[in-house]
């Protein structure tokens, strides 16, 4: 079984060259092409990808890497396409794994999985965060989410089923749009942990607190195509959800004290029930780590605040494309 590796970039010139040695350096017994789409970069991502004479380049104007990935799987040669990001460091025998499970002719797609090597508390605490999901999908009877970011799928099948959706102008929520949609119709997506890429997760609180409230605005136009998923989905820990609720709740609630006092406790009360929904993660994450455990709940807290702002953002946006689009025709 042969693949095509693609890579989408946008001004991945810190990066890029880690990844291609890398993925130069996998032990695979089958053919392979690695195909970088440099999404219209303004340093100088292109000349150091055509350092790499066995590496195919193709350049196109920015468009988001939903458009790149699409690109590049349209130019594959091979039964397999492969997505990785120019910010990952494949893993040895990472190609190798992303195609063992395809020795089952029903499965479509295959989700591989982060790791990292950075000691800094912030990218430990979002390693923790992405295993404690790695090991809801792992109970999952049925898998619905492939991360772009160690994904393969046949070829065949993505395009079929018109890849990527490049409504999604960011790294923003087209991966799990994609996988919800092959979902539906049937096809089979499984996960294998052993297939690993190292990534550089966000170093700051206000890093992590940024891309948390990024995923937030773009998840409102994925529910919207998508609105089943607001339910459930074998990522998301449904902790998560019954946390924002609560503290929309809270919000709420302590909006209307003015009009009665009992709104008060209603709203502590509310701050109360997330916090206790946020005891899973917490008792995974002390069992990983103390210090990380013990910081569990507040970055929780200020993590679910930056996700709630995000939806809401998002949904106020959305409202008001629907409202000119609607006073346009």
């Amino acid at each position: 079984m042969n693949a095509s590796v693609v890579i989408p970039v946008h001004n991945g010139s810190r990066t890029i060259a880690s990844c291609l040695n890398a993925l130069l350096s996998q032990r695979f017994k089958g053919k392979y092409e690695i195909i970088v789409v440099d999404d219209g970069s303004t340093d100088n991502t292109a000349d150091i990808v055509r350092r790499f004479k066995k590496v195919k380049l193709i350049k196109q104007k920015q468009a988001g890497p939903a458009k790149a990935r699409n690109n590049g799987a349209k130019r594959a040669r091979y039964e397999i396409v492969v997505f990785t990001d120019a910010d990952c460091v494949p893993t040895k025998n990472w190609l190798r794994e992303m195609l063992k499970p395809f020795a089952d002719p029903n499965v479509a797609a295959v989700q591989g999985a982060y790791k990292t090597k950075q000691s800094s508390f912030m990218a430990r605490f979002i390693q923790v965060e992405i295993e404690h999901r790695y090991a809801k999908m792992l109970k999952a009877k049925e898998l619905d989410w492939i991360g772009s970011y160690s994904a393969a799928y046949r070829k065949d099948i993505f395009l079929k089923e018109g890849g990527f959706d490049e409504k999604f102008p960011k790294a923003s929520g087209e991966d799990p749009e994609l996988s919800y949609r092959l979902h539906k119709k049937g096809y089979k997506l499984v996960f294998n942990p052993k297939a690993i890429v190292y990534h550089r997760h966000a170093e700051s609180l206000i890093h992590y607190l940024r891309k948390k409230f990024q995923h937030a605005y773009w998840r409102v136009l994925l529910y919207k195509i998508h609105k089943e998923k607001m339910v459930r989905d074998a990522y998301t820990p449904q902790t998560l959800k019954a946390q924002l609720a609560m503290l929309a709740f809270a919000i709420l609630f302590a909006i209307l004290i003015p009009f009665n006092t009992l709104f008060a406790f209603a709203s502590l009360f509310s701050l109360f029930l997330m916090f206790v929904f946020m005891f899973p993660f917490t008792l995974f994450a002390l069992r990983k780590n103390l210090l990380i455990g013990l910081a569990a709940p507040l970055i929780l807290f200020l993590r679910n605040a930056a996700f709630l702002l995000g939806l809401i953002s998002g949904f106020i946006t959305l409202c008001i494309r629907s409202s000119q689009l609607t006073q346009i025709f």
